[in-house]
C-alpha cells in the first residue's frame, strides 16, 4: 500500500526509487528511502522558508504600540553590501490576507507578497509596515468606510505618516541600509498616508527634505480629497513624488487627484520647491488594479496598468539614487 501511493503521488520510475516502492523493506532499506524522500522535499521547505520575509517591530512615534514590519531582504550573495530600502504603506484592508485566520508572515495579502519581492529581486530591502493589527484592526476595512467613521488612530493624514518615518528611522538604524536612500511607497489609503508623507509642512516629520525624510515616493491610487482638506488645493511634495491611478477607479476620485495636482493635462507639473511630481492616468484601469487575482488581472487595462507600474516605479526610485546602486 505504501509502495503503490508514493509511486501514484510521486509518478517515480527511476531503477534508484524500484527499491523503495515494493512492499517489504528491511531496516537498511527503509532508512535509505526516508533519506531520499527528505532529499526531495526538504530543499522546496528550506527555500519556501526562505522566501519568507523577515518579522521585525520598533515603537510608535507615541510610543503606545509596537508597530510590525516585513523585511524583504535581497539575497546577500547578489547584494552583500549596504542597500537602499523602501517602505511601503498598505491600504485600507491591511496588510494581511483576507481569508487569514491569523496574522504573521505566514498570511499575508497576494499583493504584499508581490511588491515585497519585487523590491527584493532588484536589491532593494523592502519593509512592509503594519500599521492596522498593532491598533486591534488586523481585519482593516470595508470599501466605503472612509466617510470619518473609522478610528482616529489609524488615520492616514494625521497618524500614519508618523508610521512612515518611524520605519525610516528604524531601517536607518540598521548596518544593511543605504541611509540616504529610503524610499516611500503606499497604495490606496497608505497612497493617502504617503502623499501625506511627502508633503511639504507634513505632520509626521518637522521641515523635511530629501536627505532629512524621504529620497522620492510613489502613491498608488490614493484618496487625494482627505489631502487636499488637510494641506490646501494646490498640493507641495518636499521631494520627488509618482502619483498612479486608474481612470475607472471605483472606490477613489481621480478628478479630485487632478485638483490636487494642479488641474493640469500634463503628466509632469513641478513644485514650487523644484522637485518634481508625476501624474500618470491609466485609461480603464480599476481601483486595485494590481493585485495578483483572477478578477483584476482579467481585465486588460488592469494588466497594462500594473506593468508599466512596475517599469515606472524602479525607473524612478532608480533616477533618484543618491549613487547609481548596479548590481
Amino acid at each position: 500500500m505504501l509502495g503503490s501511493f508514493l509511486e501514484a503521488a510521486l509518478n517515480i520510475n527511476s531503477r534508484l526509487m524500484k527499491p523503495c516502492l515494493t512492499h517489504s523493506l528491511n531496516l537498511f532499506s527503509l532508512s535509505f528511502c526516508l533519506l531520499f524522500f527528505f532529499s526531495l522535499f526538504l530543499p522546496s521547505a528550506i527555500l519556501a522558508q526562505s522566501l519568507m520575509p523577515e518579522t521585525v517591530t520598533f515603537n510608535s512615534a507615541d510610543d503606545k504600540v509596537k508597530l510590525i514590519g516585513f523585511m524583504y531582504l535581497p539575497d546577500a550573495k547578489l547584494w552583500p553590501d549596504a542597500r537602499p530600502a523602501v517602505v511601503m504603506l498598505h491600504g485600507r484592508s491591511g496588510v494581511y490576507s483576507s481569508s487569514a485566520k491569523q496574522y504573521d508572515a505566514t498570511t499575508l495579502a497576494a499583493r504584499t507578497v508581490l511588491w515585497g519581492k519585487f523590491w527584493a529581486d532588484r536589491g532593494y530591502i523592502g519593509l512592509y509596515i503594519d500599521t492596522f493589527g498593532p491598533r486591534g484592526y488586523f481585519k482593516g476595512f470595508e470599501a466605503g468606510t472612509n466617510n470619518g467613521s473609522r478610528p482616529r488612530e489609524i488615520n492616514e493624514i494625521t497618524v500614519r505618516p508618523f508610521d512612515a518615518y518611524m520605519g525610516l528611522k528604524y531601517l536607518r538604524s540598521r548596518a544593511d541600509v543605504q541611509k540616504n536612500n529610503v524610499f516611500l511607497q503606499g497604495w490606496s489609503n497608505g497612497g493617502s498616508a504617503a502623499l501625506s508623507t511627502m508633503a511639504r509642512g507634513s505632520v509626521g516629520f518637522e521641515k523635511p527634505t530629501p536627505e532629512t525624510g524621504f529620497r522620492a515616493a510613489i502613491a498608488v491610487y490614493p484618496a487625494c480629497a482627505p489631502v487636499s482638506k488637510h494641506y490646501g488645493s494646490r498640493y507641495q511634495s518636499y521631494a520627488p513624488l509618482l502619483l498612479l491611478i486608474g481612470t475607472e477607479d471605483e472606490e477613489v476620485s481621480v478628478a479630485k487627484c487632478e485638483k490636487l495636482v494642479g488641474d493640469s493635462p500634463s503628466s509632469t507639473l513641478s513644485n514650487a520647491d523644484g522637485s518634481d511630481l508625476i501624474f500618470v492616468r491609466y485609461i480603464g484601469a480599476q481601483h486595485s488594479y494590481d493585485t495578483p487575482s483572477s478578477k483584476r488581472q482579467a481585465v486588460a487595462a488592469n494588466v497594462a496598468a500594473t506593468e508599466d507600474t512596475k517599469l515606472r516605479a524602479e525607473a524612478f526610485f532608480k533616477k533618484h539614487l543618491v549613487v547609481p546602486f548596479e548590481k
